[in-house]
């Protein structure tokens, strides 16, 4: 499929950025378009989804690999994710929310409460795609009214397992939605850093366990993967039975 585009080329996950800028003349470009599509077959793609990116570092607005690999798994988990309410953590982008939306999810995006260019930068992206996802502002480990209207059945984030200082707070926001769905699942993508040791640690102290763990290559197709490095991991993780029976066993009367 041909995009027509000023400066186009492709991007790191397999898509086409539009050199496309918001910036005056003479200005570097600081803003992109980039697509990414989806599908079996590459001359006929299912879908595509467009997102805005600002190249300013501080801002981080970019479509990092873990989000790629991510969204490729949503998108071959298809039926699993039809009709589904989903709450994308830490979305940035949203790239893998986006593609949950368009099979059919009923998809909240979230992102720190403070990162207002970022939540704004998510409904730009959500217009442009013509699909009606919810935009919260969520920061982990804090209990703002906007949590406790949650009730997802599949939460997803991409890359969130960055900074080993806030894994304390993200778990334990994943293990309150857990908690709050019954049979629900969080599934990630992060790159295989040091802080394992403290992941597993953490994971325990919050009554979750790993249902799923497998290498993130093994499900990108070759024009796809040729683009991106690193090791990433995919997890499924959800509430361990035994911690729920244990809370419960101490809040029961005897």
């Amino acid at each position: 499929m041909q995009i027509e585009c000023h400066q186009c080329s492709m991007d790191g996950g397999g898509g086409v950025r539009d050199g496309s800028s918001d910036q005056p003349a003479g200005q570097p470009t600081m803003t992109t378009v980039s697509r990414h599509f989806f599908g079996e077959d590459l001359n006929d793609p299912a879908f595509s989804i467009s997102i805005i990116e600002n190249m300013k570092e501080e801002y981080g607005l970019f479509v990092w690999p873990c989000s790629v690999v991510l969204a490729e798994y949503v998108w071959q988990q298809r039926s699993r994710f039809s009709g589904m309410t989903v709450v994308e953590l830490g979305a940035g982008t949203s790239l893998p929310g986006l593609v949950a939306a368009k099979l059919g999810s009923d998809v909240t995006l979230t992102d720190d409460a403070g990162r207002y260019e970022v939540l704004e930068n998510m409904r730009r992206v959500c217009e442009l795609n013509d699909l009606n996802c919810k935009v919260i502002g969520l920061t982990w480990g804090v209990w703002d009214e906007p949590i406790f209207s949650l009730c997802p059945q599949i939460i997803i984030g991409a890359d969130v397992l960055y900074d080993a200082s806030a894994f304390d707070d993200l778990f334990a926001t994943v293990s309150f939605l857990l908690q709050n769905s019954p049979s629900s699942v969080f599934i990630t993508t992060y790159h295989n850093r040091s802080g394992h040791h403290l992941i597993e640690f953490l994971m325990v102290k919050w009554g979750l366990k790993c249902a799923k763990l497998f290498d993130g290559f093994s499900i990108l197709p070759p024009n796809k993967a040729s683009g991106i490095s690193g090791n990433i991991q995919l997890a499924e993780i959800v509430m361990d039975g035994n911690y729920l029976d244990e809370a419960t066993d101490k809040v029961s009367p005897k």
